[in-house]
């Protein structure tokens, strides 16, 4: 059930009222706003798609043709390596996207373009120049005999190189180590000589930076390897003189590694190694003999123990005591037998012990030649510590000098041996840039290009024209469709009144099936619940400014009302401009006036019209001021008078903004209608003439919209007021 509600505070009506009433406009999708702003303004969003499309196609036809000519190369991060030797530049360790663009950089150099432009004698070519609109550069450098100066040739090589950078594209292809060297040219021929040109200069131009990094490298190890040569000769010969000055001798040490520095050993310190060793094996034999000697024996030293002929001595002379004890058993001492044996005894025990004596003595012997060895030892090794210390303190200065040798020498060999190395590198000349495709010469142009140029000109009519679409949409004002009412505005919608080509709008208000007379009997559905007990008894129809329909909308309320048998009076309160007696077809010499000024009873001045179901009340004579006859007790008293007569009492009021009749009259009425025109008045002056309203505590229902155009509103509102309206209706089969 629709319903609407009243706020008596402001005296203004909100909320929905039958199906004619605002929508909420946040409720409408973004998208839908933007097409109906489409829709609103489709003639200029055309105008300016036709204009750019026109502009395109004009300068299309206009411009001269050009061709492209496109050379293909091959660029890689490393040269091929014929030879495992680094180069004088080191391949890039940084990122594919940081040597890619220097590559792209070298390119466009400017170096480069010169280089083209003198292999291809640019400089010398006026039809060059002129096919770029530079003539006037190569006149003026050049002279007219065409004779020019070493400077004036520089610059016209430097202007022909800009002209070639000016039109020189490069173009990577994406994931792949090729690009496209383009060059534009309305020459086809020329395009292509330019654009192999630029890629032969671009290997050319690579190699000779190489090249003269080795040359600059191999100028620059001459001089300092002969610096060096000169260093380290010098420092060899202060090496030898101190050496053979302070009489320091090395002998050198092999086993070292290549490149390293010389090892070397002085003679004091191999001849001191030496003797200690010597002394640490004199000690040794000095301690062992003197352990053998105090070694304790039987009868004997232990060393006569292990003496092969004093054992040999001592198992006879055990056989021989064994013998003689074996006689003494069975003789006497005095047998000759067993003296015999005695003699023998005694005579090993002799030999015994003099062999016993010369092993001993020999022992001694041995110990004192060991102990005399020793001391002589020790006493040479002190010697030559002495000796060794001194040349350690001597080697200092030495040291420094064989340091300074070392390290010349280390350099010297590491710099010849780079040279050599840069001497192979440079020699090889490889490159790591190659032409994969040279460019043919172009059969086509490659611009203008009239179906891009149109879709690029479409394109920008249509950004242009939503552009203006959107800014007028901004600027304008007014309110151009229903959904934008109460947006706007700020009051419900009532209904919607559509524009009318019929030049008797009464005539046609009577037509049952017209478009205009459906309209108004929605607006009175619609007022049938503005209150608790129907349509207002007492309504005042007002306007911001003349001429937005109030008047038509007053008689329409009047007219369909008092169809469905309402007693009902039309007055016309406009009495500064009347105009319901001349829709009605009555005289105005009496009337609204008259009452207010005291003049007539008001049973002469109500009028009954003939074919009309309502009676009128017009507005009489102009008085000198009418809202002074509007603030008077009179009105009020003719409202009164006048409901006891009538069912409802409909008011052509004034318009609002100027006058005070309009909010005097509303404060009187139980209602007040708003008649506004779509497109007609802007949005801040109906605000402005609601807000007088509103000042004067009238009671506004709701607007009105009237001569809306369903042709040029914007669509999703509701429904379509062309279709709505006219449901039903065939002018062929009227009767």
């Amino acid at each position: 059930m629709n319903d609407i509600s009243l706020n008596r505070e402001n005296g203004t009506y909100r909320g929905r009222v039958g199906a004619d009433m605002a929508t909420d406009p946040g409720a409408i999708p973004i998208l839908s706003q933007y097409l109906r702003i489409a829709v609103r303004w489709r003639w200029l969003i055309f105008g300016a798609i036709g204009l750019s499309l026109l502009v395109a196609l004009v300068l299309t036809l206009l411009a001269t043709p050009a061709y492209t000519a496109s050379t293909r190369i091959e660029i890689n991060r490393e040269s091929a390596r014929i030879v495992q030797v680094d180069e004088v530049q080191p391949e890039s360790r940084s990122g594919e996207q940081e040597f890619y663009q220097t590559q792209y950089g070298l390119l466009r150099s400017q170096s480069l373009a010169e280089r083209v432009a003198r292999e291809l004698r640019l400089a010398e070519n006026p039809d060059f120049f002129a096919k770029y609109g530079r003539s006037s550069v190569y006149e003026n450098l050049a002279g007219g005999n065409g004779a020019t100066s070493s400077s004036a040739r520089e610059q016209l090589i430097r202007a022909a190189a800009g002209i070639l950078l000016d039109n020189v594209t490069i173009t990577p292809m994406r994931m792949s180590r090729l690009v496209d060297i383009g060059f534009t040219s309305t020459d086809p021929a020329l395009a292509a000589r330019v654009s192999n040109a630029w890629a032969t200069g671009f290997i050319q131009f690579n190699l000779e930076r190489r090249f003269e990094a080795t040359s600059y490298a191999r100028r620059f190890l001459e001089q300092r390897l002969a610096q060096l040569r000169t260093l380290l000769e010098a420092s060899e010969r202060q090496l030898v003189g101190y050496a053979s000055r302070e009489a320091i001798i090395n002998i050198p040490v092999g086993g070292g590694a290549p490149g390293a520095p010389s090892q070397e050993r002085s003679l004091t310190a191999d001849s001191l190694s030496a003797l200690n060793a010597e002394l640490a094996r004199a000690t040794a034999e000095r301690i062992q003999s003197q352990s053998r000697l105090n070694r304790p024996g039987e009868g004997a030293n232990a060393e006569a123990l292990n003496n092969g002929a004093i054992t040999s001595m001592r198992s006879r002379r055990a056989e021989a005591a064994a013998e003689y004890s074996r006689l003494l058993t069975q003789f006497e001492p005095g047998y000759p037998v067993a003296q015999a044996l005695a003699a023998q005894i005694r005579q090993l025990d002799a030999s015994i012990a003099r062999e016993e004596g010369r092993v001993q003595s020999s022992m001694q012997n041995a110990y004192r030649e060991s102990v005399a060895r020793e001391r002589s030892l020790l006493q040479n090794v002190e010697a030559l510590k002495q000796g060794f210390l001194d040349q350690r303190r001597r080697s200092i200065q030495y040291n420094i000098f064989q340091r300074d040798v070392d390290t010349n020498r280390q350099l010297y060999d590491g710099l010849l041996q780079r040279y050599k190395e840069i001497g192979i590198a440079g020699g090889v000349g490889t490159n790591n840039v190659s032409i994969v495709d040279q460019a043919p010469v172009p059969s086509r142009p490659s611009h203008p290009r009239p179906l891009t140029n149109l879709l690029i000109a479409l394109l920008v009519g249509i950004v242009v024209g939503v552009g203006l679409a959107i800014a007028r949409e901004q600027i304008d004002e007014t309110v151009a469709d229903p959904s934008d009412l109460e947006r706007r505005i700020g009051i419900p919608l009532l209904g919607v009144v559509p524009t009318s080509d019929s030049r008797d709008l009464l005539l046609e208000l009577k037509d049952p099936k017209s478009i205009l007379i459906e309209s108004y009997l929605s607006v009175q559905t619609n007022l049938a619940f503005s209150t608790d007990h129907g349509i207002p008894r007492s309504l005042a129809v007002t306007s911001t400014r003349p001429a937005e329909g109030k008047s038509v909308t007053a008689f329409a309320a009047a007219y369909t009302i008092a169809r469905n048998g309402a007693r009902t009076l039309l007055v016309d309160g406009d009495m500064r401009s009347p105009s319901v007696h001349s829709e009605v077809g009555i005289d105005n010499d009496r009337g609204l006036s008259n009452y207010l000024s005291g003049i007539g009873d008001l049973d002469s001045l109500i009028r009954q019209v003939e074919g009309e179901p309502f009676s009128v009340l017009p507005a009489g004579p102009q008085p000198p001021n009418a809202a002074e006859l509007l603030r008077s007790n009179r009105f009020e008293t003719l409202l009164v008078e006048l409901m006891k007569r009538f069912d409802h009492i409909i008011i052509d009021s004034p318009p609002v903004m100027g006058l005070a009749d309009a909010p005097i009259i509303a404060s009187r009425t139980e209602g007040t209608i708003f008649v506004l025109e779509a497109r007609g008045v802007k949005a801040r002056i109906a605000r402005l003439a609601l807000t007088r309203l509103r000042q004067g505590r009238a009671q506004l229902l709701g607007a009105i919209l009237t001569k809306f155009e369903t042709k040029r509103s914007n669509f999703g509102y509701g429904y379509d007021y062309g279709y709505g309206y006219g449901y039903g209706r065939d002018d062929k089969k009227t009767a």
